[in-house]
């Protein structure tokens, strides 16, 4: 005979998609069998929607007493999701799906293994990370804060997210954005910002781009930042301030060649610590920035555009996502 009080206390997986991003009926599929085969309840399912991205469908999964959450969708979904559930304790297990898998791919998470990721959820290893926060100040006042996991900018980066074909992104994943870029290079100018690390002296810069990241890998291999940490309970802030075509070229060979090439060899280390620094590229760490531009500027979080904005305050919360891998998974984030 089956015990009542056993099956009241069955746990319950809930999976948020974007029907847009995955096939819903084979993902649901899957989580039904893989939540059975586990011993668990049946799962809930929530679809994303243009007025809900996936954080409202979250909180709702977690109030209705979820036990894990599962995320299929592209960067933004991710991103919804992660907000909503920081903070919360439940465990959040992404399923790399649509093309850009930032987060994912920081994680150094199986991206062609949706079993393996489904099945995390039930028998996977949790892991606390870090989420970033960034309080937006509109043109008229108005001030909104969202959450980042990966990275977020205020400037040229967010311009080219803007200049980015949703068409062309769709057809050729990440590649798109550099159509974006070329668009955004040929009117950039340096604008005018103050900003502050906590602990440290306000500055006055003429820059093109301030970004603040939790993580530090690109697409394509590229390394923005190598020693950015999930886990340390700050941020990497970068500064881009190129003055002429010949610090753009700086900068990309910090990001795609000193960074992504030299930094994994020692000799090549070496010869970095023995070049003579420049200034188109600076960074800093710390447990936010603040960021007060002198005329409305484009910002992005995560690869979407979220307006312009002429202040941004950020600040992380350590520790408050935890996030599923599967067992045994090998990963320099944790």
């Amino acid at each position: 005979m089956t015990d009542p009080d056993a099956d009241a206390t069955r746990k319950r997986a809930a999976l948020v998609y974007n029907p847009t991003k995955v096939d819903g009926d084979a993902i649901r599929a899957e989580v039904i069998a893989l939540s059975s085969e586990a011993g668990w309840d049946e799962p809930l399912f929530y679809e994303t929607r243009i007025e809900d991205l996936g954080d409202d469908v979250a909180r709702q999964a977690v109030a209705e007493g979820a036990a894990a959450v599962l995320v299929a969708g592209g960067d933004g979904t991710v991103r919804a999701v992660s907000e909503a559930m920081s903070g919360t304790g439940v465990p959040l297990t992404i399923v790399p799906s649509g093309t850009g898998n930032l987060l994912a791919r920081n994680l150094r998470l199986p991206l062609d293994d949706r079993e393996a990721m489904i099945r995390a959820t039930f028998d996977g290893e949790v892991h606390a990370m870090d989420v970033g926060f960034a309080k937006l100040t509109r043109p008229d006042g108005e001030k909104a804060e969202h959450a980042f996991v990966v990275m977020g900018g205020m400037g040229l980066d967010a311009a080219m997210i803007a200049n980015t074909s949703g068409d062309l992104k769709k057809k050729v994943g990440w590649v798109a954005y550099v159509d974006g870029a070329a668009r955004s290079l040929v009117n950039a100018k340096p604008f005018p910002v103050m900003y502050q690390v906590p602990g440290h002296r306000m500055h006055r810069a003429n820059v093109q781009s301030v970004l603040f990241a939790n993580c530090g890998s690109l697409p394509a291999g590229l390394e923005l930042i190598p020693e950015a940490s999930i886990t340390d309970g700050q941020l990497d802030i970068v500064i881009f301030q190129p003055k002429n075509p010949l610090g753009w070229l700086l900068v990309w060979r910090r990001v795609a060649w000193d960074n992504s090439v030299l930094r994994r060899f020692r000799a090549g280390r070496q010869i970095l610590s023995l070049r003579t620094k420049d200034n188109a590229v600076r960074y800093t760490r710390g447990t936010g920035i603040d960021v007060a531009a002198q005329a409305v500027q484009p910002v992005q979080l995560d690869g979407d555009e979220f307006g312009e904005a002429t202040q941004v305050a950020v600040r992380v919360e350590a520790g408050s996502l935890q996030v599923v891998v599967p067992r045994g998974h090998v990963s320099t984030t944790f």
